[in-house]
């Protein structure tokens, strides 16, 4: 997601390393990495005219304080600003101001209160239905579905299969006109007690005046308090010009930016809030009902910038994973115990967390690693290759990695469909990445998490007094971070170079090389 900006902003940043002030001349060097990454993510071009003046002017005139005077958290003392630094704190900034301010609230007055779900065909509109319905019931609203897209094949299908799934009731006549099902869809509401009704229109390929005459229809005769136009940021500038046709019929109050994840440019996301006025709510990252974010422009400026997400990240990790169970994750993993058990674990918090190019991006300092790994090793296919290897294996297998040989090896390709070199490749991988974790853990840099001496008046695993809540965020964002980083590092590709009966030499040799040692000690 984003990589095109991402890289545009970074070679800015680049540039101005090693200089000692910020000039006219070095500030115009730079932005034109800017400019051509934000062309090329079909960032509208008037929006990438006004950015760049507004950087422009900020950044040329303005004193650059190199020397920090007051205490920064997490930063040592004396620590140095340098000009680059400064550049890309402007354009962060700018960035937020571009996007933003964002109130993701909705409007849920009345009885019932009305959302109405507008958009091209494909878009997304009929799965964000049910996202929000599924977001709302676990804020303790009782939504209904309104299945008033009679044109598209299946789409009565499709809603009622999501209806089921996350158990709120989708409202159907077979063959009624769109208008009148919705207004009966708000009177059926209002006699069994459901507090919200989210109508799921039609869409078509295009801008069409029947499609738009009939959704003004439904507005007039239901008055929705909440109209959200859902948006495919894929299709790019036409995404904004779309946006502004429904905008001038319907007067929309919101957009939902729908298969971010899956776009490297995303020029959509910041040129839709400058053209339009209406503000960016939710973001669709990924196909799985409770991929619904509320739309932070902090966290989206900091991603695009390669900082990371860690606020993102959190909610993701609080919402998917048991802490306690993943901080006795890590902690068997600094201890060298991590065992293919513990790794499936591990690959289903994954999934659940949703795309693994995605997850890693919101981790703090991946932004100018994550173009070195591998793409196979970010391929969410791989983690399926994965399970199949370990699914495969004895409960025996899978809780003691080291009994693993070339017999074994066979089997288990034979019952996961891979190739005994695959099956080969992730073990020693896997027993590579066990070693080295276990050596960090006994290096002493989380001694808190494995019980060791805390710092000056702290209680290990704990956090400290006088910690900022950044502080402790980042805090808590290392634990999936450190079982994130092993997953990475398990999932490297086999070096071609090597043959399978190579591989399963180097890792006899290395168990030998292991049971020497034991008997040693």
């Amino acid at each position: 997601m984003l990589e095109t900006l991402t890289k545009g902003f970074r070679n800015a940043r680049l540039k101005l390393q090693g200089k000692a002030e910020l000039t006219e001349d070095n500030i115009k060097t730079a932005l034109r990495d800017v400019r051509v990454s934000l062309l090329e993510a079909d960032v509208e071009l008037g929006v990438v005219k006004d950015f760049l003046a507004q950087v422009q002017e900020r950044a040329i005139g303005e004193v650059v304080h190199l020397k920090v005077k007051d205490p920064v958290p997490n930063m040592p003392a004396g620590f140095k600003v340098t000009p680059a630094d400064h550049f890309i704190k402007i354009c962060h900034d700018e960035l937020v101001n571009l996007m933003g301010p964002v109130d993701a609230s909705l409007n849920l007055d009345g009885d019932p209160a009305l959302i109405m779900m507008v958009g091209l065909q494909g878009s997304g509109k009929t799965t964000t239905a049910g996202k929000l319905a599924r977001k709302l019931k676990n804020e303790g609203r009782k939504p209904m579905l309104v299945a008033a897209d009679i044109y598209r094949p299946a789409a009565i299908d499709q809603l009622m299969t999501l209806g089921r799934r996350i158990g709120v009731p989708v409202f159907s006549i077979k063959g009624m006109k769109p208008v009148q099902l919705c207004t009966l869809a708000v009177q059926q509401a209002r006699n069994v007690g459901r507090d919200v009704v989210i109508f799921d229109t039609a869409g078509r390929l295009a801008l069409d005046n029947a499609l738009m005459q009939e959704l003004e229809d439904i507005k007039k005769q239901t008055k929705p308090g909440n109209i959200l136009f859902v948006c495919d940021a894929m299709i790019g500038q036409d995404a904004v010009r779309t946006a502004a046709e429904f905008d001038r019929r319907l007067g929309f109050s919101g957009f939902v930016l729908t298969k971010l994840d899956g776009d490297a440019r995303g020029g959509a996301a910041l040129s839709i809030k400058q053209v339009t006025g209406k503000p960016v709510k939710f973001l669709g990252m990924g196909e799985s009902l409770d991929k619904l974010d509320d739309f932070r422009p902090e966290g989206l400026a900091d991603r695009i910038l390669g900082f990371g997400d860690v606020v993102g990240l959190m909610k993701d990790f609080e919402q998917h994973v048991d802490q306690d169970e993943a901080e006795t994750d890590a902690r068997k993993m600094l201890q060298g115990k991590f065992t293919f058990t513990d790794f499936m674990k591990q690959i289903e918090m994954i999934r659940k967390m949703g795309n693994l190019r995605t997850i890693f991006e919101k981790l703090p300092g991946m932004g100018e690693i994550l173009d070195q790994i591998p793409p196979e090793a970010l391929d969410d296919s791989e983690l399926t290759k994965v399970k199949s290897m370990i699914q495969s294996m004895t409960r025996q297998e899978r809780n003691n990695p080291d009994i693993l040989d070339a017999s074994r090896y066979a089997r288990i390709a034979a019952g996961s469909g891979r190739p005994v070199e695959d099956v080969a490749g992730l073990h020693d991988r896997f027993l590579q990445t066990r070693s080295m974790m276990g050596q960090l853990g006994q290096s002493g840099l989380f001694g808190n998490l494995l019980g060791g001496a805390p710092g000056p008046g702290g209680v290990p695993g704990l956090p400290q007094a006088g910690q900022s809540r950044a502080q402790r965020r980042s805090q808590k964002a290392g634990r999936p971070g450190r079982l994130l980083g092993a997953l990475a590092a398990a999932q490297q590709p086999a070096e071609p170079e090597m043959t399978a009966e190579e591989k399963m030499e180097r890792a006899r040799l290395q168990r030998e090389k292991r049971r020497a040692r034991k008997k040693g000690r």
